[in-house]
């Protein structure tokens, strides 16, 4: 069945992954976004383009949406330290406009709202289901903490919120600033037999393609019953090493793995050894399965 689904920070690396999954799926897709102008990968797959800002205010659409995806926000975990208060009232803020918006209006969409892996405790037992314990070890951490409170107070207001908790996700077109992006252009920009600068590359993450990742937003935005919890992980069920990612990378490169020098600058204090999640709440209700394996991921993102 055909559904108009809203996406907030479309113009983003996800959102843009998010557009191409809805519209292949036959649905009309709605974006809002902060830029002037709509990316020109997804600028002719949008019925509808809203520019707001919206910590001010939620925007008056054409299209009533039958459900929102919540991408938009401040989401980046290393400078939330250095904004916390920025993080905490802005990403909180679009919470709030948004469901303020929606308390009042005849038709209730219902709203996925994208809060982190990042939130959990990372002292505690692997694999990490959604009943693990949360953590506020940033200011970025707070701040989706607070989202998912308010998703719950909405929820008693009369919507119907369900927070998607997304891992470590990677994939074509991410920017640098992520381990992978940066790996790769490192090793583009080595002259020689030069090693590359990194941090600390034993420590293991759970990495999720973001095609899969869109999918699983697409499969609780549309499915036709109420989901049946509140939150939901979304990640591999499976954690890789820094090494495992370059060694992946040179590989594909056909290129010998470069040397590496540890930069101790690059690496965060207390930083956790080994994260990985449990998604089989996502996967028994709504029958999400991860299609992209780590080999297939680098080399999307290389070509």
């Amino acid at each position: 069945m055909q559904k108009t689904i809203v996406i907030t920070g479309v113009n983003g690396f996800v959102g843009k992954h998010l557009v191409n999954e809805l519209v292949d799926a036959g649905h009309t897709v709605v974006g809002i976004g902060r830029e002037n102008e709509v990316h020109e990968q997804i600028a002719d797959k949008l019925a509808e383009y809203a520019l707001v800002d919206l910590a001010q205010e939620w925007p008056a659409l054409e299209h009533e949406p039958d459900a929102i995806i919540h991408l938009a926000g401040l989401a980046a975990v290393g400078p939330s330290f250095d904004a916390p208060q920025d993080y905490i009232n802005l990403n909180s803020a679009m919470v709030t406009n948004m469901c303020e918006h929606y308390v009042k209006a005849s038709k209730k969409p219902r709203i996925v709202l994208i809060s982190s892996g990042a939130i959990y405790d990372s002292h505690q037992p692997m694999p990490i289901s959604e009943s693990g314990a949360v953590s506020f070890n940033s200011p970025y951490a707070v701040s989706k903490i607070l989202n998912e409170n308010q998703a719950a107070y909405y929820n008693l207001r009369g919507l119907e919120c369900v927070v998607m908790r997304p891992f470590n996700h990677i994939g074509p077109g991410q920017l640098p600033g992520f381990l992978v992006p940066d790996l790769i252009e490192k090793i583009r920009a080595r002259t020689g037999d030069e090693p590359i600068t990194v941090g600390n590359l034993d420590t293991k993450r759970d990495y999720t393609d973001v095609r899969d990742v869109v999918s699983a937003y697409r499969l609780v935005a549309t499915h036709p019953e109420t989901p049946k919890e509140l939150v939901y992980n979304v990640c591999s069920g499976e954690s890789l090493s820094g090494k495992t990612i370059l060694s992946t990378i040179s590989s594909a490169m056909g290129i010998d793995e470069p040397p590496i020098v540890v930069d101790q600058s690059l690496i965060r204090p207390n930083d956790a050894p080994d994260i990985v999640g449990n998604s089989q709440q996502l996967s028994q209700e709504f029958g999400w399965v991860k299609k992209f394996s780590i080999d297939q991921t680098i080399h999307d993102i290389l070509a």
